[in-house]
């Protein structure tokens, strides 16, 4: 099963159920308290920070979320807030906005992940529609995120023997070359992969593959 595939079990999760939160990070406070009606008008939760040491500090959320930023913010510029919180582990998509905008500005925002760059004033409508895609994707990341959380647990919860087994039936050794090379028996290993198999919840031989490429194991396929 692939990471995709679980997201919708996923999203059914309490955790995946509360409310999203939207962050706004702007030093005007005339766009955070309109943002904020906005905000709350289409259920989501907002929360403002008139600084990028405000956002910084903020105590992290394991809920769908997206960041609102103003590129110009009086301590850290935006674009320099967005490289210290993106990154592999972040579910939070970051929806710029700016009353200065340039080509070269935009560009290097969307390049280092933003999914929207909009100037000020911004159009309603325009808004809520780049917040509802930010949310939408946060909620896969989530899911994926959580997914990923679930395999380690699967793949820590294995034997020594197990893992050894595993890491050379994903390369694509047959029993026996694992009996060979483990120096055990042929029946051996196929208890072991039985095990591996039901422990890592893995229906298929391509199944377990695509669990190993997501650990960082070396396999005999991208499958």
């Amino acid at each position: 099963m692939s990471l995709l595939d679980v997201a919708d079990h996923h999203l059914r999760t309490p955790v995946m159920a509360a409310k999203p939160i939207v962050f706004v990070v702007d030093d005007d406070i005339s766009v955070r308290e309109s943002l904020e009606l906005l905000i709350r008008d289409q259920g989501w939760a907002p929360l403002l920070f008139a600084s990028a040491r405000e956002f910084i500090a903020r105590k992290s959320v394991s809920v769908p979320s997206c960041v609102v930023l103003d590129v110009n913010l009086p301590d850290l510029s935006g674009l320099d807030l967005q490289q210290q919180i993106s990154g592999a582990s972040s579910i939070s998509p970051i929806i710029f906005v700016t009353g200065y905008a340039d080509i070269p500005m935009s560009v290097r925002a969307m390049k280092a992940g933003a999914v929207e760059f909009l100037s000020k004033p911004f159009d309603e409508d325009t808004i809520v529609e780049a917040i509802r895609s930010a949310l939408h994707k946060s909620e896969m990341m989530l899911a994926q995120e959580i997914e990923r959380g679930a395999l380690r647990d699967r793949f820590a919860a294995l034997s020594k023997r197990e893992r050894e087994v595993m890491a050379l039936v994903v390369r694509g050794l047959m029993n026996k070359q694992v009996a060979g090379d483990l120096n055990i028996s042929e029946i051996t290993v196929k208890a072991h992969r039985g095990r591996v198999m039901r422990k890592m919840q893995a229906r298929t031989f391509v199944g377990l593959v695509n669990m190993a490429n997501e650990l960082g194991m070396r396999t005999g396929s991208k499958a």
